[in-house]
């Protein structure tokens, strides 16, 4: 008898590790600004579910993307790596970029699946896909499932960019083999419209840009022929994106599983489906914005249903600022409502001002983060993988996250928080950067002719708005910072 209960003794604190450890769902939204949200001050969108999610939790106030634009902070949350660190992260991709994590490296997911977390990703990727230039006509490799996630259903870059198709589990969703998919960047394909050169065919006129091919009555970004009958539909895509993130929960419950669930909305083109269209104070661009609240409060009835909401910690934030005309006709770039997608924040996506980079943040996991409650710490995106490795007991590789800090004791909010940040590098979408120590904060000086001919240095505890460069009265405060981001820069990382 003892031969037999010795391995089962052995597995039981296993067992009882696994029943505590907690679900986790991150949910990425793409453009929210600072002051989008009703639980952020916003008055002229109505956003219910994430208000209850920030008072059944906790909301934080002086978090950041680790970058102002969508690639680098993908990039940097999912590698704890900032993305300027590794050149294929550190821009923009377009829609036929190869993979630019390398297989192998250690992310959120791979590190989650290796403690026996189902691993999941739904929505917008934009962080490359295959070896070379992606084929869309075949098995894409490597993708998320070569990076840690066991089942996929993405957005390949972004809603503004060919190919307008989704891809799940590597390969395209209502793929017809008789009418193959090409993709260009460069020199236009095929005969299809364009915006350039057919205008009246557009049902959403473009005001930078995103005038080559014409899909769904859009113009886009890059050029596309074929996969007419696996093409999206703008207006749906909410509901589709949505759908498959309840159904990884669902088919996931019996186990612990970590959902990676990273929206359209509000990024353009803000199409949203008919039923909320004209429901907000803010034009197009609340109607999306209360798009996106519908999309979590799903996920929060989805939790509740099935009777995981006490484990499951549940993140939403956004991977930059806010901006409001990025390229369409959308009523954004007029709006009178006087709405402001970043509250009081100086800036605006793709900046180093406070706007660019200063987002929502709110965590919610019923009795281990305290409910109603505002924190101030410091945090950021790129903190995400130690912070997850610490929650479910497992210590990152000497050379994993480079970056990233363990923050949880901001999250559950202990007092004082251990381990919290002291300094971040903040990303422009230009690749400019821009550091953060405590209360200060420098922007250096760059050779643009627009920029000031000096560093810009703040100190955004007094003065949020960043209405008073203080470098000519705190020069050794300067000297300091400067000193300090030339060493961030220089060594391999960061993080202890």
């Amino acid at each position: 008898m003892k031969f037999i209960l010795a391995p089962l003794l052995a597995v039981i604190p296993a067992l009882v590790l696994a029943a505590d450890r907690p679900n986790i769902v991150v949910i990425l939204a793409d453009d929210i600004g600072y002051g989008d949200l009703g639980c952020y001050g916003a008055t002229k969108v109505k956003t219910p579910n994430l208000d209850r999610l920030a008072k059944q939790g906790l909301r934080f106030t002086d978090a950041h993307s680790p970058a102002a634009v969508c690639t680098p902070t993908r990039y940097a949350m999912m590698t704890g790596q900032y993305a300027w660190r590794h050149a294929p992260g550190s821009r923009i991709l377009s829609g036929v970029a190869p993979l630019s994590i390398p297989p192998g490296t250690v992310t959120v997911p791979s590190l989650l699946k290796d403690a026996g977390y189902a691993t999941g990703v739904v929505g917008k990727w934009h962080l490359g896909l295959g070896e070379k230039e992606a084929d869309y006509n075949g098995e894409i490799k490597p993708g998320p499932r070569e990076v840690g996630f066991g089942e996929s259903f993405i957005i390949p870059a972004t809603g503004d960019r060919v190919p307008c198709v989704y891809v799940e589990n590597g390969k395209v969703v209502g793929y017809d083999p008789k009418d193959p998919i090409r993709v260009s960047y460069g020199t236009p394909i095929g005969d299809e419209p364009t915006g350039l050169k057919n205008p009246e065919l557009l049902k959403m006129k473009h005001s930078a840009g995103h005038n080559n091919t014409i899909i769904n009555g859009i113009g886009r970004i890059g050029f596309m022929t074929g996969g007419k009958a696996a093409r999206w539909k703008d207006e749906d895509m909410a509901d589709t994106i949505t759908a498959k993130a309840l159904s990884f929960i669902e088919k996931n419950k019996a186990q612990p599983f970590f959902l990676y669930f990273a929206t359209h909305d509000v990024h353009v083109p803000r199409v949203p489906h008919p039923r909320f269209v004209g429901t907000s104070g803010h034009g197009t661009r609340g109607d999306v914005i209360q798009e996106l609240d519908w999309s979590v409060g799903e996920v929060l009835k989805t939790l509740d249903k099935l009777k995981l909401s006490d484990n499951t910690l549940v993140i939403f934030t956004s991977d930059n600022g806010g901006v409001m005309d990025d390229g369409y006709q959308d009523g954004s770039g007029n709006d009178t409502s006087g709405h402001k997608c970043n509250g009081k924040l100086r800036g605006f996506k793709g900046g180093l001002y406070e706007g660019g980079h200063r987002v929502p943040f709110i965590a919610r996991w019923p009795g281990k983060v305290p409910a109603d409650q505002v924190s101030s710490e410091l945090i950021c995106h790129v903190d995400l993988l130690a912070t997850v490795g610490a929650i479910v007991g497992k210590e990152l590789p000497e050379k994993a996250g480079p970056d990233s800090f363990n923050v949880l004791s901001a999250l559950l909010a202990e007092k004082p928080a251990k381990a919290s940040r002291e300094s971040l590098v903040h990303q422009s979408g230009g690749g400019a950067l821009a550091i953060r120590k405590g209360p200060w904060k420098l922007l250096p000086p760059t050779a643009k002719k627009k920029d000031p001919a000096g560093p810009q240095l703040f100190n955004v505890h007094d003065d949020l708005t960043e209405a008073k460069n203080l470098a000519a009265e705190k020069p050794e405060v300067v000297k300091e910072l400067a000193e300090l981001l030339k060493s961030v820069q220089e060594m391999p990382r960061s993080r202890p």
